[in-house]
């Protein structure tokens, strides 16, 4: 054994492993009922490699690391470790805002109306275009800031407001960039397809993808310009139909990226079957997904991603989230960060998900957790302390675990070090 370690987190009051089997990437069923925990002076111990080598209690790691000396040794007899959360779905690249969407959602207009208004994502692709790359650039990596403050130790960050091939490109660049300034580990998707720009049929714009963003995409990751692990589309009633988003998601994966899109958000679109059908990896929103799509995804073992704050904010149908889980669906949460649901945080989104969605504690923090990593292909390297995967977590001054989703919007008073790949990234 090293005589040199990255990193001892000793004494900690409770360790939420969330599963102590590192071969587990995903929870479903009964078995979101519970997570597993680590109680009275925990100990966690990183190796050099940022990875997680040991997790037992203060005995435990004083016999076997006896004379080992650690790089950064944190005292945690007041806290409550608990893995860094993963925001499976956001649209964090843009500028502007839509304060003025908000009062006329309040005052009964639906997406839909604000959408062919000219509002809407149009209204945002207007504002973005204007601003420079590096007004863009600071915006994203301030949000991702204050996403990791508030737990969010890894991102999924969208393009999809600027639709055209320049435009897409360009804020795919502005990801990647990021990627260089912040510590949130980011898991890059192309969306081209978030809206049918002004001017074009959706079938129109289907083959501009197909024919010359998706061909400039690829170019652009085997040059490895760009590394970009995902697509989305936007697959609902006046948008994308369903062959259409088929079509773009299947171009996607001939060039290796990850299916992994909105479906059966505003209509029933038959998305969840769809997707279930080319192999999703995840598919988000579903608030009307049908009987057939659930069972679908469960059979392909595709996860839902699920999205309080929208259903909140629009005041849509909840999605059924306790069919799909009781049916055996992998139920991930995001915040869905974007100009129309304007949230950064975890512990707000797991908050509304138990009090609007009906689920358990439990099940929202395996859904930020373990989950939300299965949904970005990181379930085997992310998501639970345990032995081998990645030491991403945080020190919550609480005593017990649930605090951080019982006390709604106290996260920042609660959270006290950001810990990622081994390495403190945030501390009061």
């Amino acid at each position: 054994m090293s005589t040199e370690k990255l990193l001892l987190i000793r004494s900690a009051r409770q360790v939420v492993t969330v599963t102590d089997d590192p071969k587990v990437t995903r929870l479903v069923g009964r078995e979101m009922s519970a997570v597993a925990t680590k109680d009275g002076a925990v100990s966690i111990v990183v190796d050099n490699n940022g990875m997680i080598e040991f997790v037992g209690s203060d005995d435990e790691m004083r016999e076997k690391y006896s004379g080992v000396r650690f790089s950064r040794e944190i005292d945690a007899s007041q806290y409550v470790v608990l893995p860094g959360f993963v925001d499976t779905h956001t649209h964090p690249v843009w500028a502007g805002d839509r304060v003025n969407e908000f009062a006329m959602k309040l005052a009964g207009a639906t997406y839909l109306e604000i959408h062919a208004s000219g509002g809407g994502i149009f209204f945002t692709v207007d504002k973005t275009k204007e601003a420079s790359d590096q007004q863009l650039e600071d915006l994203l990596c301030e949000r991702l800031g204050k996403m990791l403050r508030s737990g969010s130790t890894t991102v999924e960050c969208k393009s999809g407001y600027g639709l055209d091939l320049d435009s897409e490109m360009r804020l795919l660049r502005i990801i990647e960039a990021a990627k260089r300034r912040v510590t949130n580990e980011i898991s890059s998707t192309y969306c081209g397809a978030h809206a049918v720009p002004k001017g074009l049929s959706p079938e129109e714009a289907t083959e501009d993808i197909l024919q010359r963003q998706i061909p400039e995409l690829k170019r652009l990751m085997e040059e490895k310009i760009l590394t970009v692990e995902n697509i989305d589309v936007f697959c609902e009633k006046g948008v994308y139909t369903t062959e259409q988003s088929k079509r773009i998601l299947e171009a996607g994966k001939a060039i290796s990226l990850k299916v992994n899109f909105h479906g059966d958000e505003l209509y029933p679109t038959k998305s969840a079957e769809m997707g279930a059908g080319v192999g999703a990896l995840a598919i988000s929103h579903l608030e009307e997904i049908s009987e057939q799509g659930i069972a679908d995804m469960a059979a392909n073992n595709c996860v839902a991603v699920i999205l309080p704050t929208t259903a909140y904010a629009m005041r849509l149908k909840p999605p059924p989230v306790r069919k799909l889980i009781q049916q055996g669906v992998a139920v991930a949460l995001g915040t869905d960060f974007n100009p129309n649901a304007y949230c950064y945080a975890m512990p707000v989104v797991m908050n509304l998900a138990c009090v609007t969605l009906g689920m358990s504690m439990p099940e929202a923090l395996i859904s930020a957790t373990l989950n939300a990593a299965a949904s970005l292909d990181r379930g085997h390297t992310h998501g639970s302390i345990t032995a081998g995967k990645f030491a991403d977590f945080l020190l919550v001054r609480a005593p017990r675990w649930e605090h951080i989703i019982y006390q709604l919007g106290a996260h920042e008073d609660l959270i006290d070090v950001v810990v990622k790949g081994g390495r403190v990234v945030f501390e009061k």
